[in-house]
This record gives C-alpha cells, structure tokens and sequence, in this order.
C-alpha cells in the first residue's frame, strides 16, 4: 500500500461530503484504488468501524479485503519504537493520553506505514503543541512517516467522480 487511511477519513466521508448515498463512485474509487495497490487501511481501523451501526461498518465488514493485518514482524517492531518513543513523551501529556492512543488503531496505522513505506491519510493536523492527546502528524513528525488529508490523497491519485450523460 503506497497510502493507509485513518478511520477519520472514512467516517467523515461516509458523514459529510461523499456520503454512500450521494457519491457511491468514491466508495468504488477507493476499492479501486485498494486493488491496484494504491491505497487501503488497517485491520485495526476494521475493527472501529465495524462497531458501528451504520453503513460505514456495513461497507467495512463487506470489504475486508480493503483492510491489512499489521502481525507481520516489521510492523510489530514499528508499533515497539513508537510505543517507546510516545512513552518517553508521556509525562508532558495529560494522563491517560499514552494508554488511549496505544488502545486505538493510531499507532498501528504508523507502524504499518513505517514498516510500508507508506503515506498515512488523516484528518488530523499536525499540533507539536498539544498536551491532551497523541496525534497522528506529531508522532509521523517525529518517525519521518509522511502524512496527508483525503483531498491531498484525491490530487495526487487524480480521482475524477464523473456524472454519464
């Protein structure tokens, strides 16, 4: 996979701009995209998504092809160093904020594209300030995993929605 996306990018598509009702051919574009190599996701994100009830979750536990296993040894050993390192950083956090991120799909997102060499697709802005919470672009930052949002993802794959006549 040359792109991993965050559950954030799925469910905010899914609840605002390409709903499945609205724009079905972005839900196909992404399995598409999945099938030449060109994006996917994590077991890990699956398995949030497939909690809801909703057809985010229908769509998920449909596709399960989409989303990759992260028990591959490099992956395992990405998740450790980020473990390590966001541990270290632990006592300037607000408490709890190691274990909730370590809960979550999130560091296995960027262990998988550490270990991939591929590109995380988050909605989540880059903050070095932030004290609440571990967030995707602060920790990419800190282990050189590049980072995008889904419009920079549509640019650079050149997806095109385009009605029939």
């Amino acid at each position: 996979m040359k792109h991993l996306l965050d559950a954030n990018t799925l469910i905010e598509a899914k609840n605002r701009y390409y709903g499945m009702e609205i724009c079905p051919a972005f839900w196909q574009w992404l399995l598409n995209q999945n099938q030449s190599l060109a994006l996917g996701s994590i077991t890990s994100v699956m398995e949030e998504l497939a909690k809801g009830n909703d057809d985010l979750a229908k769509w998920t536990t449909s596709n399960r092809t989409f989303f990759h296993g992260v028990s591959d040894d490099q992956t395992q050993n990405a998740y450790a160093q980020i473990a390590a390192h966001i541990s270290e950083q632990a006592p300037k956090m607000k408490t709890g904020a190691l274990e909730e991120f370590l809960s979550g799909a999130d560091p296995w997102l960027i262990a998988k594209a550490i270990s991939t060499g591929a590109t995380v697709v988050t909605h989540e802005v880059l903050n070095l300030d932030v004290k609440r919470k571990f967030i995707i672009p602060n920790i990419c930052k800190s282990f050189n995993v590049p980072y995008m949002n889904t419009f920079e993802l549509l640019h650079r794959l050149e997806a095109k929605f385009v009605l029939q006549q």
